[in-house]
């Protein structure tokens, strides 16, 4: 790992444990841990919670009064699926856990998973994570009453990069192919959250002059991977809608209005905001004690109530 990925970590460490510090997930919302999606015991996990309204039990299917023990059916829930952010060496689904959780509340049912993470594991690993995350709901939609047809993706900084460049496979048959990774078909996304992220991946390791973080998630030669770092050449009409935010203070909200007028360009259906002042920094949507970040974290779930298809009672 590199200095600036150790540094980078211990800063993050110290910042987020300070941010949740007295967190508790809301008690109207259900939050199950730990579930294997793969065989990386360390990496492989993630978490679903959803809202407890979701729940229904009917009343002829109480006996004695007692439902704490009646089988419970759920109401069929439109998914998000959150990707972490942390420069490709940092980040846990504890660390994001009580954002889900916001999420949750706003009437989706939100997987929250670890990825392998650099340097020990390079690009893309965290794709190909994505993926298998892919599979895992697929194998599991009866249990959780997940909608296929309403699927939803975000990303943070790093995260946002990572959902952009999965739309991206998942819209271009052609980036596919170089990608070598499948569409999952059963899915359908209608529309992605770019939050206070970095779009072109290539140019950022130049930029970087091939060290630090960059090189730690890339290695020292990107030659090797070819077309695959030209990721925005492979933007087309099909790039799912798209809700980009970033704020005053973020150290990559320059990388917002460009890429919210590529997708335009190329007739993507796509809204763009910055928010708050110079105090408001990298990731504030994070913080659920943010009025700020509260403002961005609907403006974001109302842009994909617009796309999400079928009845909604629950909203």
């Amino acid at each position: 790992m590199s200095f600036q990925s150790f540094m980078f970590n211990r800063m993050c460490t110290k910042s987020d444990k300070k941010r949740d510090a007295g967190l508790t997930i809301p008690d109207d919302i259900e939050y199950i841990r730990d579930i294997s999606y793969g065989r990386n015991k360390k990496y492989h996990i993630l978490d679903v919670c959803y809202p407890k309204s979701a729940i229904r039990v009917s009343n002829e299917d109480i006996i004695d009064g007692d439902s704490e023990n009646t089988p419970k059916s759920m109401k069929k829930l439109p998914i998000i699926i959150s990707i972490h952010g942390g420069g490709y060496v940092y980040g846990t689904k504890e660390v994001y856990q009580f954002y889900c959780a916001d999420l949750a509340k706003r009437g989706f049912a939100v997987i929250n998973f670890n990825y392998r993470l650099a340097p020990k594991y390079k690009f893309p690993a965290p794709l190909e994570d994505l993926t298998r995350v892919f599979k895992w709901i697929m194998s599991n939609v009866d249990d959780y009453q997940f909608d296929l047809d309403n699927v939803f993706l975000v990303g943070d900084s790093a995260g946002a990069q990572l959902v952009s460049q999965y739309a991206a496979i998942y819209s271009n048959r052609e980036y596919r192919n170089i990608m070598n990774i499948k569409k999952p078909n059963k899915i359908k996304i209608k529309a992605v959250g770019l939050a206070c992220g970095l779009y072109d991946l290539k140019s950022s390791y130049i930029e970087q002059n091939g060290k630090g973080m960059m090189k730690d998630y890339l290695g020292s030669n990107i030659d090797k991977y070819g077309e695959k770092l030209n990721i925005l050449d492979y933007i087309n009409k099909d790039f799912p809608p798209a809700y980009i935010f970033s704020s005053k203070g973020d150290f990559l909200m320059d990388n917002c209005q460009p890429m919210a007028e590529l997708l335009k360009e190329r007739g993507v259906k796509c809204k763009y905001k910055i928010y708050g002042n110079k105090k408001t920094g990298h990731v504030f949507h994070v913080n659920v004690r943010d009025e700020i970040g509260q403002e961005a974290n609907r403006d974001q779930t109302d842009f994909f109530k617009k796309f999400a298809k079928g009845d909604r009672p629950f909203w």
